[in-house]
């Protein structure tokens, strides 16, 4: 919620790639204002500076802040203007409340115009994003997008070696993440290439990038190839597949790599950076994502809010006599999420975090359950930790 004393005129926008719908509304629910807007800067800044000058001060409200909402909000506050968020998911519940079942870009600017003026705490504030975490945005979101590519072309890889040869890829889809195996699927796409190739061959091939498993690794290669002896029609096809597969894999992982690099050199500029990184778990990748989506806390009034926004405060279901109890929230961030999980999940090597799991699984709780309340103990000390701009510090024992 955001405070929304002193606001003359709420200017909702339903935005747009070529143009915006705009609706303004004075606190006495009057339209003061209610047109289409091209998205570039000139015509948003007109509107913007006549409304201050006709009205006072305006709240400038979107409902999609980054991507197309991008440049409204700038525009916005460079003339001076308040800016704030109506999540999508919110605006398409209150428009429930509304009469019509139409859906317009102008019904819309209304409804996100109404609701912040009649419903300030839907609204969720936007801080001015400094450089750093704008440019964190857009490359933790490309990673994303790669990360994404890495399951679908691993999986297509898995999925053509499991028809034509599933004991070699129960061998090799395991470990397609290592370089030394990509390397093999890139010169030798078929079982009769690789066994054509020999064992010293493979050994020498594979050695450079694992040392320590190519031998073993080559082993258990021939092993699986001893277990099939026909050829599986469609075989030759995928032998021109599979190396195109490997090496488009290798590429991703290469520009994720060097994506890794430079977030952890953009992360190590920003000031809370140490802070989030002193936490047991949170690494570059999951630091990068609270930090995006949290910041310094500061929009959050306690650590239970925050906890509901990334979907991990437990939602309370009672209904009569037959339904009571809480059930795990479906609502909230869902990258945020993950990062929490992610990073309760890589603290289970700290004492302290592995002794509540392990009291919450004597609890009945299983694995994932234990594992989701562990990740919302953790967003208290988190959220203190944001707050007071502390390093993380491991509980003392309490003497028996």
């Amino acid at each position: 919620m955001i405070d929304t004393g002193g606001i003359d005129v709420y200017l909702g926008l339903d935005v747009g790639k070529g143009e915006h719908h705009a609706t303004a509304l004075t606190p006495a629910g009057k339209k003061a204002f209610d047109k289409r807007l091209p998205n570039n800067e000139p015509k948003l800044r007109e509107v913007f500076t006549r409304l201050q000058a006709k009205h006072g001060t305006v709240l400038v409200v979107v409902d999609q802040p980054a991507s197309i909402g991008a440049l409204p909000l700038a525009v916005a506050r460079d003339t001076g203007c308040r800016v704030a968020y109506l999540p999508g998911l919110t605006m398409r519940r209150i428009a429930d409340l509304y009469p019509g079942e139409a859906k317009t870009d102008a019904r819309d600017a209304f409804i996100i115009a109404d609701a912040a003026r009649s419903m300030p705490h839907t609204l969720r504030d936007l801080a001015p994003d400094d450089d750093t975490r704008a440019k964190l945005e857009m490359l933790v979101g490309f990673d994303d997008d790669l990360a994404q590519e890495v399951t679908r072309t691993s999986n297509r890889l898995r999925g053509l070696l499991t028809q034509i040869h599933p004991s070699l890829e129960r061998v090799l889809g395991p470990r397609l993440d290592h370089p030394a195996v990509r390397t093999l699927l890139e010169r030798f796409g078929s079982p009769a290439q690789i066994r054509k190739a020999g064992r010293r061959r493979l050994v020498t091939l594979l050695r450079p990038q694992a040392p320590r498993m190519a031998e073993r690794l080559v082993e258990d290669i021939f092993a699986a190839l001893d277990e099939q002896t026909v050829t599986v029609p469609g075989t030759d096809a995928a032998t021109l597949i599979i190396p195109s597969l490997a090496r488009s894999l290798t590429a991703v992982y290469d520009q994720r790599k060097l994506l890794a690099e430079r977030i952890a050199e953009l992360l190590e500029a920003h000031p809370l950076s140490k802070v989030l990184t002193s936490m047991p778990g949170i690494g570059v990748r999951t630091a990068a994502r609270i930090l995006i989506d949290v910041g310094d806390a500061s929009s959050f009034p306690t650590a239970g809010h925050l906890a509901a926004y990334a979907g991990l405060a437990p939602a309370t279901r009672a209904s009569g006599s037959s339904i009571r109890g809480e059930h795990p929230s479906r609502r909230g961030n869902k990258q945020l999420k993950r990062a929490f999980y992610l990073a309760a999940f890589a603290s289970l090597r700290e004492p302290a975090s592995r002794a509540y799991y392990d009291r919450k699984r004597a609890e009945g709780k299983h694995h994932v359950a234990a594992l989701t309340c562990l990740a919302r103990r953790r967003i208290d000390v988190l959220y203190a930790m944001l707050r007071d701009g502390t390093f993380y510090q491991a509980p003392t024992p309490s003497p028996a």
